[in-house]
């Protein structure tokens, strides 16, 4: 902001500088001469000659007409002057031979227009300072906020409407950051809850099992009947406890992930267009050529941002576990869905892991030294299976292809 402000200091500075500057120059010009006095002159003669009298404010050029009265000064004193000889008198005809007028007119125009413009230029620089400099100085503090976690405030948005589409982002993304958030603070309050449920119900087979170890150890069972009793009971303390290790690791699984999904008619081509804005240059940095198959747009029944964020998890997965050579985009229909492909060149993945890949936490052997959680296809397929649409996956000649099922609009 500070900047700025200097900028429209020394705008006006040279604005200021200029105008002196032009003043100066045109008032040091010679006058702009002319010969129209000439021709008032003669009219004058004429007139005189005609013996009618002839006043010198109805001329431009001539100042003043005097009639010879005998004084000295009569021919001595300063101006520029004619003497003409008219029915025996002789006459001085003083006259002007330069357009000050016009200069003058000339002068002060050319000094409206230069002020005009740079007045024009300070009153712009003044708008944008108080109507985009200043409003989106507030807003530039929005990301700091939102990362020291301060995101229970909404995003109020300035009266211009100039950041719009940026002030409704930023807006979008602190609410989903609450959401997340609170989501985030009901998971660990539901897991807290439910380990010291399941540690306290633990404790007790465990302390059956015990009790059971102890009396066999010591001898106490001496009747082979007794000694298979506890263990029965051993083994079926077990069973209990395992039971509540699987409730304990399908609480603490990708399960519990919740997606808002707004399901409405989108082009499949601004979709596209969204996956390609986001990888094209990406792509083109490392060298590996895109090729995008024609095909018919149409309108799908899907939640446009969702499916946007499928097909780049895809991408992401293809540039991360192909050989870089090659992507490509491909279309088909079946029934009343469009299906769309991508298949990337270099797949290392063995065959009979293709089955694990949309599970949860699974990563194949081929995931080594290369950073992820094992949950981006997982969440590819759920939220597919939120658009009612569907996920697959197969190996065909070397290259993976994943392939989504969307749904077309009615």
């Amino acid at each position: 902001m500070l900047k700025f402000d200097k900028l429209i200091a020394l705008t006006a500075v040279i604005a200021l500088i200029v105008s002196l500057t032009a003043a100066f120059i045109l008032n040091k010009n010679p006058q702009v001469t002319t010969n129209d006095y000439k021709v008032e002159v003669n009219r004058i003669e004429n007139e005189l000659k005609a013996g009618n009298e002839v006043d010198a404010s109805e001329y431009e050029y001539v100042d003043s007409i005097s009639e010879y009265n005998g004084e000295d000064d009569f021919y001595t004193s300063s101006g520029i002057y004619v003497i003409r000889r008219i029915n025996g008198k002789t006459y001085r005809i003083d006259y002007s031979n330069s357009d000050n007028c016009t200069q003058n007119r000339s002068i002060v125009l050319t000094e409206v227009i230069i002020i005009s413009v740079f007045a024009v230029m300070l009153l712009l620089l003044l708008y944008i300072r108080f109507n985009i400099i200043k409003p989106f100085n507030k807003l530039s503090q929005m990301p700091y906020e939102l990362a020291k976690g301060n995101i229970t405030a909404p995003i109020n948005e300035n009266k211009n409407h100039y950041f719009g589409k940026f002030v409704w982002g930023i807006d979008m993304l602190r609410e989903e950051l609450e959401k997340s958030k609170s989501r985030e603070f009901e998971r660990i309050r539901n897991e807290k809850t439910l380990l010291l449920s399941l540690s306290h119900d633990i404790k007790t087979p465990l302390s059956a099992m015990k009790l059971y170890s102890e009396a066999v150890s010591k001898g106490l069972y001496t009747d082979m009947d007794k000694c298979r009793e506890a263990a029965v009971n051993i083994s079926s303390k077990v069973d209990e406890i395992e039971n509540y290790i699987k409730e304990i690791t399908k609480n603490s699984g990708a399960e519990s992930l919740e997606y808002d999904i707004n399901i409405r008619d989108a082009y499949m081509f601004d979709v596209i267009e969204n996956v390609k804005n986001s990888f094209g240059a990406r792509l083109a940095s490392v060298g590996t050529e895109l090729i995008i198959d024609n095909a018919e747009n149409c309108l799908l029944s899907v939640d446009p941002d969702r499916l946007a964020e499928v097909l780049q998890n895809i991408f992401d997965n293809a540039m991360k576990y192909g050989d870089g050579k090659l992507i490509r985009l491909s279309f088909s229909d079946e029934e009343n869905n469009r299906l769309i492909s991508v298949a990337n060149s270099g797949c290392t993945l063995p065959e009979n892991e293709l089955s694990h890949i949309f599970n949860s936490f699974w990563r194949g052997s081929n995931s080594e030294n290369k950073q992820g959680s094992g949950l981006g296809l997982y969440i590819c397929r759920k939220l597919m299976n939120d658009m009612s649409g569907e996920i697959f996956a197969e190996i065909d000649d070397n290259n993976m292809k994943i392939t989504v099922v969307c749904p077309k609009a009615d």
